[in-house]
């Protein structure tokens, strides 16, 4: 069983940056990604990265956010920059093992096992 922390989220206007961070409670090398939702909308996959590195973005947030791993620290990033209204929604980072690529997994959130409980973004105009 892993544990899923998520922190980094908050209240900023339209222009500005969060980095949010996921902490995993036990070691291992997971396929990871970051996932959204807000009221009314559909669950989104936002950005996710494979235990081989390769990474795959939402055409909506190309360009702005980046997911990385710190495997030294169990911890999932997601830097976003030049945020909009519309990136407001909770955040929720996703851990598993899976044997699909990245682009793929961005539109399958069952493939990943384990999720945390979600931080709110919140981008005023």
């Amino acid at each position: 069983q892993v544990q899923l922390v998520e922190s980094g989220g908050g209240a900023v206007q339209a222009g500005g940056s969060l980095r949010l961070s996921c902490v995993a409670s036990a070691y291992g090398n997971y396929d990871m990604g970051w996932f959204r939702h807000a009221p009314g909308k559909l669950h989104e996959g936002v950005a996710t990265i494979n235990t081989d590195g390769t990474t795959s973005y939402a055409d909506s947030v190309k360009g702005r956010f980046t997911i990385s791993k710190d495997y030294t620290k169990n911890t999932l990033n997601l830097q976003m920059n030049s945020l909009k209204p519309e990136d407001t929604a909770t955040y929720s980072c996703a851990a598993g093992r899976h044997e699909i690529s990245a682009i793929q997994a961005l539109g399958r959130p069952w493939v990943y096992a384990y999720w945390g409980q979600g931080t709110q973004v919140t981008v005023s105009s």
